[in-house]
């Protein structure tokens, strides 16, 4: 490259569609605090649905900012569990059966346990153990 010039930069994915739907679930979270301060302003059983989809939307953004980042290995398997715990929890928020919910519930749990275990066992350390340690 000559000196003096600017190197052309690279076209940033387009983040859009994930932007907008975590948008849509921000905004649904504001519904349900607009819901928790005067229920009388929604139909009855509203609260669960604003709460399904706030945790859908959010899975789908998510899962939508990994395809257009291009995460792949074991980053996209990773962006799958988190969001499966997410949809796990939505459903959750919605079924009737309280055999169905409890079951939703635990899987929710465990994914988000295991995500959580997965970021902690595969964390690099933060010394590098190759260096002399200072006496």
């Amino acid at each position: 490259m000559l000196p003096g010039l600017v190197p052309a930069r690279r076209a940033r994915p387009v983040f859009l569609g994930p932007v907008l739907l975590g948008f849509l679930a921000l905004a649904s979270t504001l519904a349900l605090f607009a819901w928790d301060a005067d229920p009388g302003l929604f139909p009855v059983r509203t609260h669960d649905g604003i709460e399904a989809f706030s945790l859908a939307m959010i899975a789908v953004a998510y899962l939508g900012f990994q395809v257009v980042r291009r995460a792949a290995g074991a980053e996209l398997v990773k962006s799958i569990l988190l969001a499966a715990a997410f949809f796990f929890w939505a459903a959750n928020q919605i079924v009737r059966s309280p055999r169905a919910a409890a079951l939703y519930d635990d899987v929710a749990i465990a994914l988000f346990v295991l995500d959580v275990f997965l970021v902690v066992a595969g964390a690099p350390p933060t010394v590098d153990e190759s260096l002399p340690r200072p006496m």
